[in-house]
Parts: C-alpha cells; sequence; structure tokens
C-alpha cells in the first residue's frame, strides 16, 4: 500500500526509515559530537552532508562512507 502516493510501499518505507533511526543512534554513539540536526541528509547534497560529518567527527570522508556502508 502506498498511502503518501509517493510510490514507494509503505512497508518498505517504514522498515527504511527505522532502520535509518537506528543507524542515526549508531552513528551518535560512535560520535558523541553529532546531532539529529547534523545526520539531516537532504537528497542533493551528499558531498555537503559528508563534509559536514568530516568536519564534526575529524574523519576522512572515505572512512565516514565506510561506517555508513557497513553499519546500514
Amino acid at each position: 500500500m502506498d498511502l503518501n502516493n509517493n510510490g514507494i510501499d509503505d512497508q518498505s518505507e517504514l522498515k527504511a526509515r527505522g532502520n535509518w533511526n537506528q543507524v542515526k543512534g549508531e552513528a551518535k554513539q560512535k560520535w558523541g559530537n553529532l546531532t539529529d540536526d547534523d545526520l539531516d541528509y537532504e537528497d542533493g547534497k551528499q558531498d555537503e552532508w559528508y563534509g559536514r560529518l568530516q568536519e564534526k567527527t575529524g574523519h576522512a570522508v572515505e572512512d565516514i562512507k565506510t561506517w555508513f556502508n557497513r553499519t546500514f
């Protein structure tokens, strides 16, 4: 079912959102200085998002990408 008419099955969307909330929690545990605002992702702004995470964590973008790929 697609109640919000976004082309994504509601169950899949809920699962993805739930997974993302879990990953955000794990990221905040790993890098304690990250906030929910830091982890807000906007489509088309991936490079800016990784740059913001790099600045806040002090880790290389490739290390951050690797961690997210392993965790998500």
